[in-house]
């Protein structure tokens, strides 16, 4: 199957994301989680608490900010997807749903924007 420029693009942020989650602090502790249709980028840890990423990434701002592009249904499906590994997980008390965006813009610096605790 041939890769798109987007899944490219996907692939690369969440790479530059995992990097950037350790380097904050955080245990990355799955990448790419799914249970049936409900899929979370990355699972870390940080203290007593689970947190739950998506990760959004952009190459321009023709379509807006990637933070932008998460919206209600993601945000719902993020909430199963977590409560669902807490029950495969029972030791985890604490979740918390973020949002890292990162802009990968062409000539800039990469700029990363982390949203925390969503709604949990």
């Amino acid at each position: 199957m041939k890769e798109t420029y987007n899944s490219k693009m996907g692939s690369r942020g969440e790479d530059l994301s995992v990097k950037w989650i350790q380097e904050h602090g955080f245990t990355v502790i799955e990448r790419n989680w799914r249970f049936k249709h409900l899929e979370v980028d990355i699972i870390a840890s940080k203290g007593k608490k689970l947190h739950f990423f998506e990760i959004k990434t952009r190459t321009t701002d023709k379509y807006g900010n990637p933070e932008e592009s998460v919206g209600k249904k993601k945000m719902q499906n993020m909430r199963k997807a977590a409560e669902e590994y807490q029950f495969l997980h029972p030791q985890w008390l604490f979740l918390q749903v973020d949002v890292l965006a990162i802009k990968m813009y062409p000539g800039q610096p990469f700029e990363f924007f982390h949203i925390e605790d969503v709604f949990f």
